[in-house]
């Protein structure tokens, strides 16, 4: 593939930086102005609060490492893999325990407004799932808590489902949280290289692995969400007509829907895929997979289109409903490059250049932030929410001539920047 110019990576770099600073500076002015951006530190979601913690020696270090080796690492394919997974864990992590151990991981998901709130109320699974949307709605006393009426049962049936296993408690929620989560390390190149070639799995893992999102997959479920669906896709590309692959990301893929309403827009990313293997019995078998899901929800008494038509109202309801519009439709795409990094606007002018599957699948990507934005549903606190989009911005690494290494710096220097200098609400 013919190189693009490295004043492209330029441009795309100060665009990048543009819409970040830009985004910030106009949050502060509205915030300083009275407007109701319920975000103090917008276009993030949390307030400006600089610090360093236990975590910042080992953060560098993970940083430095990848950056160093991880483009060249001279590795079979597998333990390459391994060797991703690992290290994505241990930047995960290390970005968390810059606010410490209790406040940065065992206490991430405990909060008032999360899942583990209200896991004791699910004292039957069954009749939880049967009447999940009477407690939708706020102002009622059995109100579902913030993260979980906004969501479907799923994150609650994962998480309810760890406690009936004796894996109850902060601790034990956020550290499976995060070992899901670093699952895109894998599922991500696993899926460049099936749609393209071993050597582009190989060039776009670095990228996976120094994700700045992994501020937010440490700890927030919308990491599960992505370690989920990215390898939901991943079993989709590698299926190659055997049924047992596509089955199971169908599956997972079905699941997520009832993860996250906004998971239905991974179906750009999914067309992608199954376009590229050209495998129609995998289209078959990824279906049955997903309606698999669906039918269990249904029969449990749980109907999705019910659910997002009460979390439209609940949406309306509160605070976020009086986010202007007018700023958040700009502000989330500062809010993304923080969290798919500055090198997604790279990325996305590669992959308009590039004819295959590599570039559509970045450009798929676009597309579902893009929808997600315009639809007015997602304002503020996309940097979390849109993770499962974003990590595939990380595919356009295989769009790089060699020796980019300044990219990964760019991408780690973001999430190291954000994870020091905000105190993020969640």
């Amino acid at each position: 593939m013919r190189s693009l110019p490295r004043r492209a990576d330029l441009v795309a770099f100060a665009v990048a930086v543009l819409v970040i600073t830009a985004t910030a500076v106009a949050g502060h002015l509205a915030n300083r102005a009275g407007v109701p951006l319920f975000a103090d530190a917008a276009p993030i979601y949390g307030f400006w609060y600089p610090h360093v913690g236990a975590g910042t020696p080992l953060a560098l270090l993970v940083a430095v490492a990848v950056i160093t080796w991880g483009p060249s690492l001279a590795l079979s394919w597998r333990p390459l893999l391994a060797t991703g997974y690992i290290a994505s864990l241990a930047w995960t992590l290390s970005l968390a325990l810059v606010d410490g151990w209790r406040v940065g991981v065992a206490s991430r998901l405990t909060d008032w407004t999360e899942y583990l709130h209200d896991v004791p109320r699910v004292r039957d699974i069954g009749t939880m799932l049967a009447t999940f949307t009477d407690h939708v709605l706020a102002g009622r006393p059995d109100s579902w808590t913030v993260h979980v009426s906004g969501h479907p049962p799923g994150a609650l049936l994962v998480y309810t489902w760890l406690d009936r296993l004796g894996l109850g408690g902060g601790a034990w929620a956020s550290m499976i949280t995060v070992l899901v989560a670093a699952l895109v390390a894998v599922a991500v190149p696993v899926t460049a290289r099936a749609v393209g070639d071993e050597a582009a799995g190989r060039a776009v893992l670095p990228f996976a692995v120094l994700l700045p999102g992994a501020v937010w997959a440490g700890v927030s479920a919308d990491g599960l969400f992505a370690g989920v669906t990215a390898t939901g896709v991943a079993l989709l590309a590698i299926n190659r007509g055997r049924w047992w692959p596509a089955a199971a990301g169908g599956l997972l893929l079905g699941f997520g829907l009832f993860l996250s309403y906004g998971l239905t827009l991974m179906l750009p990313l999914v067309l992608v895929v199954l376009l590229a293997a050209r495998d129609w019995r995998g289209l078959l078998f990824a279906s049955l997979g997903a309606a698999a899901v669906v039918a269990a929800f249904a029969a449990a008494g749980f109907w999705w289109f019910d659910g997002y038509h009460v979390v439209v109202q609940r949406y309306h309801q509160g605070e976020i409903a009086q986010r202007p519009y007018a700023y958040w439709v700009f502000g989330n795409l500062g809010a993304l490059l923080l969290s798919a990094g500055p090198f997604a606007v790279a990325a996305v002018h590669r992959a308009l250049r590039h004819r295959g599957a590599l570039g559509l699948l970045v450009l798929a990507a676009a597309v579902s932030v893009l929808a997600a934005d315009l639809s007015g549903l997602s304002k503020a606190e996309v940097e979390r929410i849109w993770l499962p989009f974003a990590v595939w911005f990380a595919v356009g690494g295989a769009l790089l001539p060699r020796g980019h290494r300044w990219w990964l710096g760019a991408q780690a220097a973001t999430a190291l920047a954000v994870v020091h200098s905000i105190a993020l609400n969640w």
